[in-house]
C-alpha cells in the first residue's frame, strides 16, 4: 500500500470523530493510535517469545526488561499478553484494557504515548462510545515495517501532519521538508565521500538534525548510506520543540534500532540537548522568518558572555527571523578539521544571504563562514516546493574539510528551473525535483563544474529543441543559419573574497551661509573641515579594489571636496545569488515594435470590416 492510499484509509477514521471531535483535535487521536499499530505490529512476530520470557525472569525475581529487548530485537518491548487485534475480544473492558496495555510497554515507548497524552483522549473517546470503533479501525491494518517500509511510514506521518496542520492553520512545514529536498542535501553532503560509502567498509558515522521533526532528514540519510554500504553504521542524534512530532520521531528510531536517548525533546536555541557533542554529518531545515525572541535572554547571554566559546559568537542576527541561529549552532558542532571535520546541510530562505550591511549581526556572521572557508556551496530550489510557503529557498552545504580544488572558493548553483509541476498540489507545494534533476544538481557539484544552460534560437527567435547543459569541457551546439545561442549561467564559482566589501563613510564639508568651509574650533578637529551630515553617503568598496585608488576613480570627480571617514569603514559580506545567474535580455527594437502594432492594427480593421458587411 503506497503511502497515499494508507494516509487516506487512516483519514477515514475522521468519519468517526466529526461531531464529538473538532477538525483541529482529529490529529490527537489518529496520531498516536497509528503509532500504536505501528509498534503493535512490530512486535507481533516475537509475543509468544516475549510473554514465556517475561514469566520465566519474573518468577526467578529478575528484572524482565533487559531479558525481553533481547527477545523483541528492537529498541522497545511490551509484557502485556494484549495487542489491538486481541483487545476487540472485551467491548466492555476496552477501556481499562488499553490503559493496561499501554502500561505494559517499555519506558522509552511509553514516552511517546505520554508526549501525545494519549491517556486523555482514550478516556474521551470512551465517553463518546467511540472507543471500540476507532480502536477497531486501527486493528485492521498492517503496519509492519515488511508491509509498510520506514520511508512509507514516514510519508504517512508527514502527510497527515500536514493535513491536520492546514485544518488547524498552523504552519505544516515547521515540522518536516520534501523527500525529494532531503534527498537533494543527502546526495550532496555524502558524495564526496567515497571511504564512507564504498561496499565492504565497516565506518561508523553520526548525523544530526537539530530540527528533527518526525524525523526524515535522518531516515533519508541513513537509507542512503545504507544503499551504498550496507556495512556503515550512522548513529542518529536530534532534537524536536514540538511534542507530536518528536513523539513520531522516537517511535521511527525505536523501530529502526536506534538508541532513542540520541533523540531529545526541547528548543535547540535556549537548551541545547546535544552540548559538547559533535558530529560527522548535520542536516536541518529550520523555520523560516520565525522570531527568536522567547529565547532571546538565553540567546543573547550566551553570546556575550562566551563568545567564541559558545554558538553565537560570531554575532546575533535581528529577532524577527531566528534561522541563522540554527547555522550558528551547527557550525559549532562540526568537529576539527584535525579529527576528520565535519559537512551539514541547511535550507535557508534568501534573507540570510544579504540582509544586514556592513557590522550587522547578519553580515558578521557570513564573514565568519566565509573568511573560515567554511560555505562549499550554495544551491537555489524552484519555488513552490514548501508545504507551507512559496518562496525562493537556498540549500548551504557547509564544510571544513573541502576538497584541495575547492578551498578558497564557493559553488553557487541556479536549481531554480529543475522542477516539475506536481499532479496534485499539497498546500503551497506545486512543483517537485525529479530524480533526473537532482542528479544534475548533484553532478554539478560533485564535478565542482561552472556550467551554462544552452538554447539553440532560429532566426526568428523561437527556440529549436530541448536546451542542453553545457559545462567547460562540453562543446556547445551550433546555431543554425541567422540564429543564435541564448546562454543561462546554471553553475558558477566564485573566490570567498569576492563577496565581501568595504563600507566606507563619505563625508562632505559643511559651509556657512557665504559658501565657506566650516573649520573645527577645539581638540582633534581644530583647523579641520567640519563633515556636513546631510551629504554623509556611504560606499561599498569590494574587497579585492584598493580602496583609494577606488574613491579616486568613482567619488572625487563628482565630489572634489570629498573625504573618507577612516575610522567608520566596516568590512561586510553579502552573497547576491540572483544577480550572478541574471542574464539581461535586450528589448525590442522599436522598429520592430511598431511593425508588430501596424500588423495588428491590419487585423482589427479586417475584422471589423467584415463585421459591419455582415
Amino acid at each position: 500500500m503506497n503511502s497515499q492510499a494508507l494516509s487516506s484509509f487512516i483519514w477515514s477514521v475522521a468519519d468517526l470523530l466529526r461531531g464529538d471531535y473538532k477538525q483541529s483535535e482529529y490529529g490527537r487521536v489518529i496520531l498516536p493510535f497509528t503509532v500504536l499499530r505501528r509498534l503493535d505490529c512490530v512486535l507481533e512476530a516475537t509475543k509468544p517469545a516475549v510473554l514465556a520470557e517475561h514469566a520465566a525472569r519474573t518468577q526467578a525475581g529478575l528484572n524482565p526488561e533487559p531479558f525481553l529487548l533481547r527477545k523483541t530485537g528492537v529498541g522497545f518491548c511490551n509484557a502485556s499478553p494484549l495487542d489491538l487485534p486481541t483487545l476487540l475480544g472485551d467491548q466492555d473492558h476496552i477501556r481499562q484494557n488499553l490503559h493496561a496495555y499501554l502500561q505494559a510497554f517499555s519506558p522509552a515507548a511509553r514516552d511517546i504515548f505520554e508526549r501525545f497524552d494519549f491517556a486523555s483522549q482514550i478516556e474521551r473517546l470512551a465517553k463518546a462510545d467511540l472507543l471500540y470503533l476507532v480502536t477497531e479501525k486501527f486493528a485492521r491494518i498492517d503496519l509492519h515495517p515488511d508491509v509498510v517500509d520506514n520511508a512509507t511510514m514516514g510519508s504517512v506521518f508527514e502527510e497527515l501532519i500536514r493535513k491536520f496542520a492546514e485544518i488547524s492553520n498552523e504552519t505544516a512545514g515547521e515540522h518536516f521538508t520534501p523527500r525529494e529536498v532531503i534527498r537533494l542535501m543527502v546526495n550532496l553532503l555524502f558524495i564526496e565521500d567515497s571511504e564512507v560509502l564504498a561496499p565492504g567498509r565497516a565506518v561508523v558515522r553520526t548525523v544530526y538534525d537539530p530540527t528533527a521533526g518526525t524525523g526524515g532528514m535522518l531516515s533519508v540519510a541513513a537509507e542512503h548510506l545504507l544503499a551504498h554500504n550496507p556495512q556503515a553504521r550512522l548513529t542518529m542524534f536530534g532534537q524536536e520543540l514540538n511534542d507530536e512530532s518528536f513523539a513520531i520521531c522516537k517511535a521511527d528510531m525505536l523501530i529502526k534500532g536506534q538508541d532513542v536517548g540520541n533523540i531529545v525533546c526541547g528548543n535547540t536555541l535556549s537548551d541545547d540537548g546535544h552540548a559538547q557533542r559533535q558530529f560527522d554529518y548535520m542536516l536541518s531545515n529550520p523555520p523560516f522568518g520565525v522570531e527568536w525572541k522567547k529565547v532571546e535572554r538565553q540567546v543573547r547571554q550566551e553570546h556575550e558572555l562566551k563568545g567564541f566559546d559558545g554558538r553565537f559568537g560570531p554575532g546575533l542576527p535581528r529577532v524577527s527571523d531566528g534561522s541563522m541561529l540554527f547555522l550558528l549552532h551547527l557550525v559549532s558542532k562540526m568537529r576539527p578539521a584535525a579529527e576528520g571535520g565535519s559537512r551539514f546541510g541547511i535550507v535557508l530562505n534568501g534573507s540570510p544571504l544579504f540582509t544586514g550591511g556592513a557590522g550587522s549581526g547578519e553580515s558578521e556572521i557570513r564573514r565568519h563562514l566565509l573568511e573560515n572557508d567554511l560555505v562549499e556551496a550554495i544551491v537555489g530550489l524552484p519555488t513552490d516546493m514548501f508545504y507551507n510557503t512559496g518562496i525562493a529557498t537556498y540549500v548551504w552545504i557547509v564544510s571544513n574539510r573541502k576538497p584541495e580544488d575547492r578551498r578558497g572558493f564557493v559553488q553557487l548553483i541556479d536549481a531554480s528551473g529543475f522542477w516539475q509541476k506536481m499532479r496534485k498540489s499539497l498546500g503551497s507545494k506545486r512543483r517537485e525535483m525529479s530524480d533526473e534533476h537532482i542528479a544534475t544538481v548533484t553532478r554539478l557539484f560533485g564535478d565542482f563544474a561552472e556550467a551554462e544552460q544552452v538554447t539553440v534560437l532560429d532566426a526568428q527567435g523561437q527556440s529549436v529543441g530541448e536546451p542542453r547543459l553545457v559545462t567547460g569541457t562540453d562543446t556547445a551546439p551550433r546555431p543554425p543559419e541567422g540564429g543564435r545561442l541564448k546562454r543561462v549561467p546554471i553553475a558558477r564559482i566564485f573566490k570567498n573574497e569576492e563577496f565581501g566589501y568595504t563600507t566606507i563613510t563619505v563625508e562632505r564639508p559643511l559651509r556657512d551661509a557665504a559658501g565657506a568651509v566650516v573649520l573645527g574650533q577645539k581638540g582633534k578637529q581644530k583647523g579641520r573641515p567640519q563633515p556636513d551630515s546631510a551629504l554623509r553617503d556611504t560606499e561599498n568598496v569590494p574587497l579585492a579594489d584598493d580602496i583609494s585608488a577606488y574613491f579616486a576613480r568613482e567619488v572625487l570627480p563628482h565630489a572634489p571636496d570629498a573625504w573618507i571617514d577612516a575610522e567608520k569603514s566596516k568590512i561586510g559580506y553579502e552573497i547576491p545569488f540572483n544577480r550572478h545567474f541574471y542574464v539581461f535580455e535586450p528589448p525590442r527594437s522599436l522598429h520592430a515594435i511598431d511593425e508588430e502594432l501596424k500588423a495588428v492594427s491590419v487585423n482589427i480593421m479586417a475584422m471589423l470590416g467584415t463585421l459591419a458587411q455582415g
